[in-house]
């Protein structure tokens, strides 16, 4: 029976009514490593269970291997109670390397239709491109996605890491619901334009790498010479000195967390929920056990002293290295 007293926000002044946090599919396809299929389906109905309604995924993440998980895991829920957010046009090879964007009006069609075909429904919830296509104007993108929307097949318009301008075109064209980005204590640059565009037009946010992708938790910690195996270790703020030097920053929040007598994540998570009700944290653990722990930071309140307090001790000028490797970063419109 599905458990929804998890409070809710409303992505935009357009958008849908989602759960205060959301989950993240994408480390069930092998990012992080393997991962087993049984828990993974155990871990979105654990989500689904606990209110959050919302379950993000790619057309890419795993070459369509996520989108056909999360349909098995919903296929026997009702489909009203699931808010299915997907990005599409990210190109990737066998070998899972960047091969850039497609977001054609044609390809965004032929896009869709398969993700329909693999997450088992009739509708996508909010569709939205990966990356900006610099070959594409986003007028077009958008208008492709309108017109889906008019036929049936999409609810709601996102767009993902695009910056202040982009955002303001594409509004032009269509209602946006939201703008799906990294927000975290590692990852603040949202905060100087971004963040008040989108409050300017209504667009929510949907905020993804909350826990810096495991490095604002206590996973790496207390480890001497720590190191990652998976594809955290081509990015550079996950290398050698920096992460150190990045760990050692960690070490302070998590002095703070244990005077509160939570955990490192768990205030990771506070921080950016206390940012606004506008901006909802996707979450991508991969087991129910660490779901119900990451949840649990919804019920935390933070003091206006306690914010300053956790800005100061973590100040993102002090974070080693980019959240991305180098030669993606020149792919995110959010950074130039």
């Amino acid at each position: 029976m599905t458990n929804t007293q998890m409070q809710t926000s409303k992505l935009g002044s357009t958008g849908p009514t989602v759960g205060r946090i959301g989950y993240g599919a994408m480390g069930l396809s092998g990012v992080y490593g393997p991962a087993d299929e049984a828990e993974s389906i155990a871990t979105i109905h654990a989500a689904l269970d606990s209110g959050a309604g919302l379950i993000d995924t790619g057309d890419f993440y795993g070459s369509g291997h996520n989108e056909m998980l999360v349909g098995r895991a919903i296929a026997d829920r009702a489909r009203e109670e699931i808010t299915l957010s997907v990005k599409f046009g990210a190109m990737m090879g066998p070998d899972i390397s960047w091969q850039g964007m497609d977001t054609r009006p044609a390809a965004v069609k032929n896009f869709v239709s398969y993700s329909l075909r693999r997450l088992g429904v009739d509708y996508l919830d909010i569709y939205r491109p990966a990356r900006l296509d610099p070959a594409v104007p986003i007028e077009d993108t958008v208008g492709a996605v309108s017109e889906l929307i008019e036929a049936g097949y999409v609810r709601h318009i996102g767009l993902s890491e695009v910056g202040a301008e982009t955002l303001r075109r594409a509004a032009a064209v269509h209602p946006i619901a939201d703008l799906q980005i990294e927000y975290s204590l590692f990852s603040c640059g949202i905060e100087a334009e971004i963040l008040p565009t989108c409050r300017e037009l209504g667009i929510g946010i949907t905020a993804y790498g909350v826990l810096s992708r495991g490095l604002l938790s206590d996973s790496l910690r207390g480890r001497a010479n720590a190191v990652v195996s998976d594809s955290r270790a081509g990015i550079p703020r996950f290398q050698g000195e920096n992460l150190m030097a990045n760990l050692k920053l960690v070490d302070t929040l998590a002095g703070l967390a244990a005077e509160k007598g939570i955990t490192t994540a768990q205030l990771a998570i506070a921080w950016v929920l206390s940012r606004g009700d506008d901006i909802v944290p996707l979450i991508g653990t991969r087991t129910p056990r660490r779901w119900a722990e990451s949840i649990a930071a919804a019920a935390i309140s933070l003091t206006p002293a306690e914010q300053a307090a956790i800005s100061e001790a973590v100040p993102a000028e002090a974070v080693i290295g980019s959240r991305y490797p180098e030669p993606l970063m020149t792919t995110l419109d959010s950074e130039r």
